[in-house]
This record gives C-alpha cells, sequence and structure tokens, in this order.
C-alpha cells in the first residue's frame, strides 16, 4: 500500500477490503483527494483512470 497512489492525481489511497483469504481479493482502493475509487477483482486492483476501463 506504501508504494500504490492514485494515478490521476497522486493522492494517498484508502484501502477498503471486502473479501480476504491468506490475501486481498476483493475490495476496492478510495482517493480522498479526488475521490475516485478503483476496484479490486480477483486480487487485482484495477488502477485504470475511469475513461479507460
Amino acid at each position: 500500500m506504501n508504494i500504490l497512489a492514485c494515478p490521476i492525481c497522486k493522492g494517498d489511497l484508502e484501502l477498503t477490503v471486502t473479501e480476504e483469504d491468506d490475501e486481498i481479493i476483493a475490495g476496492t482502493l478510495h482517493c480522498q483527494k479526488c475521490d475516485e475509487y478503483y476496484p479490486i477483482e480477483d486480487g487485482i486492483p484495477n488502477m485504470l483512470p475511469p475513461d479507460l476501463r
């Protein structure tokens, strides 16, 4: 988490986990600076800007 940043504004991301096993399976990363959400599905965060998803 320390190396991840919002690709739009470079702000810090807040992790919300909705499903986890030994690792995070599903959840979201939220940038409070620009209020953008990035989904985590099957353990992979989708860090593409919204217009490219």
